[in-house]
């Protein structure tokens, strides 16, 4: 759950400030906890967690393969493709082994959660095909999500983020529908209307899945806060799609997150928070 204040611990260095870990040790192992009694880290081992990619495409065959080229090492990429300009023939050609997914109907939403619901990794990874964001930051969520925490979503507006796609109005848009869910979930988020997130399979059923369209993106955030997970943001860097045209629409897709915001709200208000979340930053 985030607290008033937590995105402030960054420094313009991405150094995390305000931690205070205690090494507890229990029966010849080391438990790391933070200042609020969260378990962090144990040792001396820790079991190599598996990672699934999920990436919703339609015609992106300019853009997968060097989407594909620059993923880290994962162990399953989910490629939900709903195309008809050979995307998933550029994408085998550079990965073999992806697993072709078809969505049961239309929009970003849906595609994702049939991603979901194919992905066998214990964490999965959501990233758009359009080269908007960069795979080589795959790291920096799944660190964060070793480290203890359940959700890491990017932010393009806080300290070493950034986007050089993003236009006046859509800035406007997001500024105001953040501000709103803000308000509305008592967090202090930095960013609501981005796609790149991480988070632990497990937690599927919690995050209890619905929209079809852009707003999944919104939903998923407002979820995970009312499950309760331990969330936190990490910068991130939006740059413009390498080729094609977005399939987002600004006006429809706003007032398809400003309905879904309205609509979790009215739904029950958020549950009391647990204690505060700090958000550290891994290069």
């Amino acid at each position: 759950m985030f607290e008033e204040g937590f995105t402030d611990t960054v420094t313009a260095s991405w150094v995390a400030v305000g931690i205070e870990d205690l090494q507890v040790h229990v029966h010849d192992e080391v438990r790391v906890e933070d200042r609020n009694g969260f378990n962090v880290r144990t040792g001396p081992e820790v079991a190599r967690e598996t990672i699934s990619v999920v990436i919703p495409t339609k015609n992106e065959a300019r853009n997968i393969g060097w989407v594909l080229e620059r993923l880290p090492e994962v162990d399953e990429v989910v490629l939900v493709d709903s195309s008809t300009d050979g995307t998933v023939a550029a994408a085998k050609s550079v990965r073999s082994d992806i697993v072709v997914v078809a969505p049961d109907r239309a929009g970003k939403g849906a595609a994702l959660r049939a991603g979901f619901a194919a992905a066998t990794g214990d964490i999965i990874v959501m990233i758009d095909a359009d080269g908007s964001m960069n795979p080589q930051e795959i790291r920096r969520f799944t660190s964060l999500l070793r480290e203890g925490y359940d959700f890491v979503k990017g932010s393009r507006f806080m300290v070493g983020g950034g986007s050089s796609d993003i236009t006046g109005l859509r800035r406007w848009g997001n500024r105001g529908l953040l501000g709103l869910a803000n308000v509305l979930f008592q967090s202090s988020m930095t960013d609501l209307c981005y796609g790149y997130c991480a988070f632990y399979r497990r937690d599927l059923d919690a995050l209890a899945l619905e929209a079809d369209g852009f707003e999944i993106e919104t939903e998923l955030i407002l979820h995970a806060i009312k499950a309760r997970l331990r969330l936190t943001e990490v910068p991130s860097h939006e740059s413009p799609r390498l080729s094609g045209a977005s399939n987002l629409r600004t006006f429809v897709d706003g007032q398809r997150v400003l309905r879904t915001l309205l609509g979790e709200y009215a739904r029950g208000r958020v549950a009391a928070p647990r204690a505060a979340t700090v958000a550290p930053v891994v290069s």
